[in-house]
């Protein structure tokens, strides 16, 4: 291929243009996946009979993921150790004698901590807001380390803005704040706010930043055994982000000792704990900056992928929207935007693309179309964040804390993620069983919604044999008789730890989709806009959240039988859309992983060793120098 940039005058304008890429149609015909002895772009000589006959296996992580991941831990230890007991810290009122929250010794049995005494809708709208803005945050942080100032810096920076919003979270919680009317709320709204923006912009980095730490290719490789079998990337970068995932759940197991602390000492002492754990990121993100692979911001990246898709849009487009659905279907909608469909000397001077980037945005642009479909998954994962709290309140406790519960949903992923990663997908590997990424997140729209068909019947349940009957049964107390119960909750004979179910299939359903998510968005995202498209995966969540504040008015406890069950329902409905709509993803998994990983021509104003190469911290310094 010719490989040059064309200067060329605006005779218009009388200004020079920007450097135009031009290059012609190689020689050469480009690898097929339908011939067995071509050979995979970006592979080690691993042909396509290969792919399809041996064995995939992982390989081994570099010690670069192993401390993004322990970044990761602790951040979600600091997040979740706060927000998992935000719903008593704001529904319920100060315990009796309580000037922390904390619960008097002798009402432990029964007794559950609180503080601001704002009622079950003012926690939800409160937690749905929290939810809402720490997944639509991280499209700053994408677009900041993408374009401006790399993943690192950006994580680096955001971690210093989150520490803050957890130092002014435990001035909330302190008891001269408590004591004095609309300040603790004051100051509790301000750090959801700062911990929400530095939160989400790590989110969008840290994700990306642990796969892109795995610089392996394809190989073969012959075991002891004297197998011969293929070291797989993308099996590889699946392990990583099922440990990766185990760490967020380690992290969130936070909330354990934060339920008991906030019942035995109070919430100022409950959100300091995490608050010093979250001391931890900046110091291992300073221990490893010589080591971590990083790829460099390149400023125009957004710029150029939105001529992509404008350059590729343009003829297609119609009045008729049928006839530009149609055209869009078409095998060459994107040519327009690729450098080698125009002759030498006659390419596009905002073309300043390689031929690789148009697949790599065309790649990225389905993606997408996947995590639209994500928001109405997500709506059942809220219901654990909240509600089903609410739901164990009003079930007899025997002196575990309610908002404990919830962390049967970590422990269960803790558990069973070196079940899928050692024994369940090697198995299925083995048999030839190709659980794909359409198949895993389809079966965690399932679940998702055998978890919710569970919460309605047990709802259903707990309404019949509460005391007070249907209406409010979290709040159902003794009457004021003069019996040593007086006043205290009055639950339904059902043990809290019935509402275990729920909790468990969540997990598992995580396992299956909001994994594959995050893997997704990472191999099928440019090598420059993967924090961009990361953070475009998890707006779904912010989404979801929208779609449940809009909820608001059926969000109490007398129609969480029928909530729940309508969750279950649009989850088994829109998941078997989502498998009906992108199952053919799935044929072309290998094809689409392979765009980018060819030879390349760079960018405008890159060497092609600049557009494809990443750098160590160490190396990065170097070349600075």
């Amino acid at each position: 291929m010719a490989e040059k940039f064309d200067e060329k005058i605006d005779e218009k304008r009388d200004v020079p243009r920007a450097p135009s890429f031009d290059e012609k149609h190689s020689e050469a015909e480009p690898s097929s996946p339908t011939d067995p002895d071509a050979v995979i772009p970006g592979s080690e000589g691993v042909t396509y009979g290969e792919l399809a006959s041996l064995r995939h296996v992982r390989d081994s992580f570099p010690l670069a993921s192993f401390l993004v991941v322990f970044v990761e831990f602790a951040e979600r230890w600091s997040y979740y150790g706060t927000a998992n007991v935000y719903n008593n810290y704001i529904r319920a009122p100060l315990p009796r004698g309580s000037t922390t929250g904390a619960v008097l010794r002798s009402d432990r049995q029964f007794g559950i901590a609180g503080a601001l005494g704002k009622g079950q809708p003012t926690s939800f709208a409160l937690r749905t807001f929290n939810s809402f803005f720490v997944y639509i945050t991280p499209i700053l942080g994408g677009i900041l380390a993408d374009t401006l100032w790399g993943r690192y810096k950006t994580i680096m920076v955001f971690s210093l803005v989150c520490l803050a919003g957890h130092i002014i979270l435990v001035g909330s919680a302190a008891p001269s704040a408590l004591a004095k009317d609309g300040v603790s709320l004051g100051l509790l709204v301000l750090s959801i706010l700062v911990i929400g923006v530095g939160a989400g912009c790590i989110k969008a980095n840290v994700s990306p930043m642990v796969a892109e730490q795995y610089q392996g290719k394809m190989h073969k490789k012959t075991l002891e055994s004297g197998e011969t079998v293929i070291v797989s990337p993308e099996v590889t970068i699946q392990s990583v982000y099922l440990w990766f995932y185990a760490a967020i759940n380690f992290g969130s197991c936070g909330a354990i000792s934060a339920s008991f602390l906030a019942r035995d000492h109070g919430y100022w002492i409950a959100y300091l704990v995490p608050t010093a754990i979250f001391c931890l990121v900046p110091l291992v993100l300073m221990a490893g900056k010589n080591i971590y692979v990083v790829t460099p911001p390149r400023g125009s990246i957004l710029l150029e992928t939105f001529r992509v898709i404008g350059m590729a849009l343009a003829p297609a487009w119609s009045w008729n929207p049928v006839t530009t659905i149609r055209n869009i279907r078409k095998p060459d909608f994107w040519d327009p935007a690729k450098p080698s469909v125009y002759k030498e000397g006659h390419v596009p001077a905002r073309i300043t693309w390689d031929e690789e980037f148009v697949g790599e945005v065309s790649r990225t642009v389905a993606a997408c179309g996947v995590f639209l479909f994500f928001p109405f998954f997500w709506l059942c994962y809220s219901q654990i964040d909240g509600n089903l709290g609410t739901t164990a309140a009003a079930m007899t406790l025997n002196g575990t804390p309610n908002d404990l519960i919830q962390n049967l949903n970590p422990i269960s992923i803790i558990v069973l993620i070196p079940i899928f990663d050692k024994v369940i997908y090697p198995f299925l590997r083995r048999r030839g069983i190709n659980f794909s990424p359409i198949k895993r997140i389809y079966a965690g729209f399932l679940v998702a919604g055998l978890a919710m068909v569970y919460a309605s019947v047990l709802q259903h349940f707990i309404a019949t044999r509460s005391p007070c009957g249907p209406s409010d049964p979290a709040l159902c107390e003794h009457p004021d008789d003069g019996s040593p119960e007086a006043g205290t909750p009055w639950p339904a004979n059902i043990n809290v730890w019935v509402v275990s179910g729920p909790y468990i299939l969540v997990g598992i359903s995580e396992i299956f989709a909001s994994i594959t998510s995050l893997e997704y968005a990472f191999t099928k995202a440019p090598s420059r806009m993967k924090s961009v498209v990361m953070s475009f995966s998890q707006l779904q969540t912010a989404i979801a959240s929208a779609i449940n504040f809009a909820l608001t008015a059926v969000n109490v406890e007398s129609r969480f039988v029928w909530l729940y069950g309508s969750f279950a329902i649009v989850s088994w409905i829109v998941g078997t859309i989502f498998f009906i709509v992108f199952r053919d993803l799935d044929r072309r998994e290998y094809q689409l992983n392979a765009i980018g990983k060819g030879e390349r021509q760079g960018f405008a104003g890159e060497t092609p060793e600049m557009t494809s190469h990443f750098v160590t911290g160490r190396e990065a310094v170097q070349e600075k120098h």
